[in-house]
């Protein structure tokens, strides 16, 4: 009789490992159940056998080849995975072998990250890893949420119909996402021009008033000093000074994204960024529903495909992006662990609207979770498209305000100088 070598997860949340002898990987999954655990993976027990100076030469160059086809810079780019995991639930729904599938969307894809990626995944597919296993030894394509949800599909028998979920999950994710950043181009082009533009007039134009001034000896307002003293500043001539303010006003942008980066690397200042973000004044608000419809959008997709609720909860903590949130989840997962409600220890943490902590109280109730934190994410997707367009229409008259109010400003500190100086001729 066949032996099968598992992973499962105990009452308690912890990973049990073993040995199985079963008649086929379903009967290994009923009698691992039987045992009270949840099994997060069941594979075939590999014979051993005597490697041969032919056995070791293949072994070898099947190394070689993996670890050629595993060599991938950088991510491959989220809408290339999305149609590459809709490609394939297709394939695997019209009843194709899951190697041919690979080979097939291998072939059709273009030189670059995806090609090479998915080359390294037909290779372990063909040397007997599963799926999950292939795509799980190639991180910056397939996520922890990713390499889960197929592990899932591969014990419960329906890869396809996960694959077709997470396709849908994928694209929901990357739609909002595009909404986001669409909604952002407008202001961030406007705002770039109208730097670029005061940069030029403090750089150029205004050291012409100042020599004119200066040769009329005009008594300059408080207003038009400070303009002059921002413009040497600007174009470097202040004495004492090395680097022109203009470089600053160039780089500053930059700087200070990389500095945001790096400081939201360390577990500190990610846990005080994510923290202010959420407390940002308008912003803030937009943040915690793009959070709110991420995480419950992930927990509900992972447990419709039927992956453990612990894990489920440990995964969708660590890909909601907030740390906030995660730290929320992590209390959720004790909670659960010890036979507590979920909504519990969320109403507690005061993370979401009494609305989202009802709602996944009465899916709680009625064995209805998955859908109850899909119909949460939907209405919150909602919310944050109105969110997005109101924040649009607010910050288009707001940049026309505070433009024309440094422009204005401009103006009448070089035309008060200029009076004086008519005054003076007449």
């Amino acid at each position: 009789m066949p032996t099968f070598v598992y992973q499962a997860l105990n009452a308690s949340g912890k990973t049990q490992k073993g040995t199985i002898e079963a008649a086929s990987s379903e009967e290994a999954l009923q009698k691992i159940k039987s045992q009270g655990y949840f099994p997060t993976s069941v594979q075939p027990q590999k014979e051993k056998k005597a490697k041969t100076k032919g056995a070791a030469a293949e072994s070898a160059s099947k190394k070689k080849k993996k670890k050629g086809g595993g060599i991938s810079f950088g991510r491959v780019k989220p809408k290339h995975l999305t149609l590459f995991t809709r490609q394939l639930s297709t394939l695997q729904d019209a009843g194709l072998p899951l190697l041919r599938s690979l080979q097939i969307l291998e072939s059709q894809q273009k030189p670059g990250k995806m090609k090479t990626v998915l080359s390294g995944v037909c290779e372990e597919v063909e040397g007997g890893s599963s799926l999950s296993e292939a795509m799980g030894k190639f991180p910056k394509a397939f996520n922890h949420l990713y390499v889960k949800m197929v592990n899932a599909g591969e014990i419960g028998g329906v890869l396809d119909l996960i694959l077709q979920r997470l396709a849908e999950f994928m694209e929901k994710s990357e739609r909002l996402k595009r909404k986001i950043k669409g909604a952002l181009v407008y202001p961030i082009v406007v705002i770039t021009i109208a730097v670029a533009i005061l940069t030029f007039i403090m750089v150029f134009i205004i050291p012409k008033f100042k020599e004119i001034f200066a040769d009329f000896e005009v008594e300059l307002p408080g207003l038009t000093i400070w303009l002059v003293d921002a413009s040497s500043w600007m174009a470097g001539t202040r004495p004492g000074q090395d680097i022109p303010g203009a470089v600053w006003v160039v780089l500053g942008g930059p700087i200070i994204w990389i500095c945001y980066k790096l400081i939201r690397k360390t577990p500190p200042g990610k846990a005080v960024i994510d923290t202010l973000l959420l407390w940002t004044p308008i912003f803030g608000k937009l943040i915690r529903k793009t959070v709110i419809a991420r995480f419950t959008r992930t927990l509900g997709t992972l447990i419709g495909a039927g992956v453990p609720i612990l894990e489920a909860v440990t995964i969708t903590g660590e890909t909601s992006g907030n740390y906030v949130y995660e730290k929320a989840l992590k209390k959720v997962h004790d909670s659960i662990r010890e036979g507590e409600s979920f909504a519990g220890p969320l109403r507690e943490s005061k993370t979401c609207d009494a609305i989202v902590v009802n709602m996944i109280d009465v899916g709680e109730e009625t064995g209805d979770m998955d859908a109850m934190l899909m119909k949460i994410a939907d209405n919150y997707d909602e919310e944050v498209d109105v969110a997005v367009e109101s924040l649009v229409s607010l910050l288009e008259p707001l940049m026309v305000v505070v433009l024309g109010g440094m422009v204005g400003t401009i103006v009448v500190a070089m035309f008060l100088p200029m009076i004086k100086m008519i005054e003076s001729l007449q």
